[in-house]
């Protein structure tokens, strides 16, 4: 019996620790630290010969390297996310030769770009379906 008694405490306890949560999220917020890895999503008719990532405004971008061209047609790739701040500036070499420029990606709200034809769209988990 004495193990039935337990059980009301315990689930106090989780009740009154999910009430805390919310406080505690709130301060993680405040300090938010870049996702590890973004995910890049090439919806575009070309292939994206090259990707690099540089502080917001500072033109210091440092290169992914792939494997081989990541070919359109929403075909997508994981990069990793070089330490630093949260807004960087992305650039995107396609193999015509264009290049691509997004400003100010802020990589610890969203967790990926999608290329399209019309420019880039950053997107959060869960939050990228077709037609979006």
């Amino acid at each position: 019996m004495a193990a039935l008694r337990l059980v009301p405490h315990v689930v106090i306890i989780a009740v009154a620790a999910s009430c805390l949560a919310p406080s505690v999220h709130a301060d993680a917020a405040e300090t938010r630290t870049p996702a590890r890895h973004l995910r890049l999503v090439n919806a575009t008719f070309d292939s994206v010969t090259a990707f690099a990532m540089a502080p917001a405004g500072s033109g210091a971008y440092v290169e992914a390297s792939f494997a081989s061209p990541l070919q359109g047609g929403l075909n997508s790739t994981t990069v990793s996310v070089p330490n630093g701040d949260c807004l960087r500036d992305v650039r995107v070499t396609f193999l015509n030769g264009r290049v691509e420029t997004y400003p100010m990606l802020d990589v610890c709200r969203h967790s990926g770009l999608r290329l399209t034809n019309g420019g880039g769209k950053a997107f959060r988990p869960g939050l990228l379906v077709a037609g979006d």
